[in-house]
Formats: structure tokens, C-alpha cells, sequence
């Protein structure tokens, strides 16, 4: 987490590329994996995002004049409040998520942190763990050889497309 905050904060260095191990590593991190137990990068954010136009999730500020634009960068986001809906349930619920299950833990079902690299938000809390580890348990997901960093599969992008209507890049 401390990595990540930096890397907001950093100044950009414009050096080559030194090898395309490095570059494609790079890009794979930045495209999909995961943060803690939840999904981030550019697939996490996506996700997120078709939840919320979609009706699954809803989101309120928290105070007035909060909004997307007052959360920190690469931390766990303070200015919104994120709500599964009636709908959302039914739809996590008929993916195989157990909502009811996780109403009764003790940890938030819907939280957000601000991506580091995209600068927006993805899915945390309990619902954000159980639906990565659903997606690995359908072999939607594996795991790439760097630490963190996914791979949605062709079966995944189907699913996806299929389950919520997300339409993952190629």
C-alpha cells in the first residue's frame, strides 16, 4: 500500500524501457490484479463502474461537497458510500455470492479504494472479496507469474460479458 501511495505521488520519470519483460509486467499490473483480496487495475475499475450504472451498487456522499474528487489517491476511499442494492443482491446472490453470509461479518459488505493507477474506484469490502474469489473458483481468473497481477480468461470474458454485461478488452 505504501508503494502504491508513492508511486501516486512520484514525479514521472520519463526513462525507456528497458526490457519488454519489464514493460509487459507493467502493463499486466496496471490492467488487472489484485489489491489485498479484492480486484483493481483496469478490470477492477470496470467492474466497479458497471455495478454502479447498472443499479447493483449505489453510491451517496458522505458529507455535502464530497465526492469522487476528494479521495486520496491509492487508499481506501472516504468521501462516498457505496450500497448493495435490492438488485445487486439478487444478481451476486444468482452468481453464487452469499450475500445474507455477508451481512453478518463483522467487516463492511461495500467498501472502495481509489485505484492507484487508473484513479478511480474498485470494489473492496466483503462483496469485493467474495466475487474475486468466485471469479478464481470458475477459472475466470488465474493468477499471473508476478505477484498480484490476473489474467481474465476467454471463459472469464464470456462469463463476464454474459453475468453483467462487462465487456472486457482483449
Amino acid at each position: 500500500a505504501a508503494l502504491e501511495a508513492l508511486a501516486v505521488i512520484a514525479p514521472a520519470v520519463s526513462t525507456p524501457v528497458a526490457s519488454l519483460r519489464v514493460s509487459s509486467r507493467e502493463n499486466a499490473l496496471r490492467r488487472s490484479r489484485t489489491c489485498y483480496d479484492h480486484l483493481a487495475g483496469f478490470l477492477g475499475v470496470g467492474l466497479m463502474e458497471t455495478f454502479v450504472r447498472q443499479g447493483l451498487l449505489t453510491g451517496t456522499p458522505k458529507a455535502e461537497g464530497n465526492g469522487p474528487g476528494t479521495d486520496l489517491p491509492a487508499a481506501y476511499g472516504r468521501a462516498l458510500e457505496y450500497h448493495l442494492t435490492e438488485t445487486g443482491g439478487e444478481v451476486f446472490g444468482r452468481f453464487g455470492i452469499d450475500v445474507a453470509h455477508l451481512r453478518t461479518r463483522r467487516r463492511p459488505v461495500v467498501r472502495y479504494c481509489v485505484d492507484w493507477s487508473e484513479q478511480r474506484h474498485h470494489l473492496a469490502g466483503g462483496l469485493g472479496a467474495a466475487l474475486t474469489g468466485r471469479l478464481f473458483t470458475l477459472d475466470w481468473l488465474r493468477y499471473g507469474v508476478s505477484p498480484r497481477v490476473v489474467h481474465l480468461t476467454e471463459t472469464g470474458r464470456r462469463g463476464l460479458a454474459d453475468t453483467f454485461s462487462f465487456e472486457a478488452p482483449a
